[in-house]
């Protein structure tokens, strides 16, 4: 071959070249984008996961959208165990289980202090009748964890003495401060709201912002079941239906909690009058309340206090029930009663009857 041909065929070889680098130069940033945005589609694809367990005396289902597998079940456990260590009256060694038996000097914790707000707001707020400091009470009628006492009107008036909100205070130096030794604080009704709560922030600090936590039959939703494209939904039982897992009602819940409360639920039969005596107790009285008040559903943005308020309005007649209500926008409710005649009847607030089914 001639020089003159070979130079202009090694021309033609660097023409290429540098065309072809020129092009790579183009396509390169293209292509990484495309495997970029292949990558992100992939990796976030909605995974739903879901844990379910019993704790604190019940069963419980945690359902949550994430971006890939993965599974939250020890940090669950340690919310579980660090609410029982603080709030369980079931276990003697917890902070409240202590604090009953008589130490004043133990520091509680921030679940003790907030859940104590709480309840303490939730007390004003009913006038008296949402009252933690039954625990004495509770544990005569058998709906705590010691064996239930030989009930009398003589008895009742004696444990009257170590019932009341105002002989409790928490101190400065975090101590729960008790007029007298044998007062007994019990928890039970809004401790279980308040756990579902903080199982709520564990999974928001982990970045899931769209999962239902039920508890117990308390529930708090946020966001949405995006692997459906639908809300959350959630069933309220029937408290006269022969089974309790028919619902009366479906309800939508989105960035809101749920807490139910009803005398079907639990109850505690005399072995030898067989009169039966409903859980739900009146902090003034000293005696179970067997009201008109079949059962009551609270919504509210923290399921501890739509816990508390569920407790409470099974105790409070229904006409008080409204005027807390109309004083509290935050609130929402649904009950069922019984009218003068015996028959069922129910109350919605309007901002409850738009989240039905």
């Amino acid at each position: 071959m001639k020089k003159g041909s070979i130079r202009t065929v090694f021309k033609l070889v660097q023409q290429l070249t540098r065309n072809k680098t020129r092009i790579m130069r183009v396509i390169k940033p293209f292509l990484f984008a495309v495997a970029i945005l292949g990558y992100a589609c992939h990796s976030h694809r909605p995974v739903k996961q879901q844990n379910s367990g019993n704790a604190l005396g019940t069963s419980y289902t945690i359902t949550y959208i994430t971006d890939r597998e993965i599974d939250y079940q020890k940090e669950i456990d340690s919310v579980f165990r660090a609410v029982n260590q603080s709030l369980s009256t079931y276990s003697p060694t917890s902070d409240i289980s202590k604090i009953n038996q008589g130490d004043s000097t133990l520091v509680v914790d921030q679940m003790f202090r907030d859940v104590f707000e709480i309840s303490g707001n939730v007390h004003k707020v009913s006038q008296g009748y949402f009252d933690p400091t039954l625990g004495i009470l509770t544990n005569a009628w058998g709906f705590g964890p010691e064996q239930p006492a030989q009930i009398n009107s003589v008895l009742i008036d004696s444990l009257l003495t170590y019932v009341g909100w105002n002989k409790v205070q928490l101190t400065s130096d975090n101590t729960l401060k008790k007029a007298h030794p044998a007062i007994c604080l019990d928890f039970n009704a809004v401790a279980k709201g308040y756990a579902i709560d903080r199982l709520g922030v564990l999974l928001e600090t982990k970045g899931i912002e769209n999962y239902i936590i039920e508890v117990g039959g308390e529930v708090l939703a946020k966001g949405k079941n995006v692997t459906a494209q639908r809300q959350w939904t959630v069933g309220i039982d029937d408290p006269q239906a022969d089974t309790r897992r028919k619902p009366k009602l479906i309800v939508f819940l989105q960035n809101k909690a749920l807490a139910s409360s009803g005398n079907y639920r639990k109850f505690r039969i005399d072995p030898q009058t067989g009169e039966k005596y409903v859980h739900t107790l009146n902090p003034k009285t000293g005696y179970p309340k067997n009201s008109t008040i079949l059962a009551t559903s609270v919504l509210a943005h923290s399921c501890a206090v739509a816990d508390a308020y569920a407790t409470a309005f099974m105790v409070m007649d229904l006409e008080h029930t409204k005027q807390v209500l109309e004083n509290q926008p935050q609130l929402e409710a649904y009950m069922l009663y019984l009218d003068k005649d015996g028959n069922t009847q129910s109350f919605m607030t309007p901002g409850f009857a738009i989240l039905v089914k």
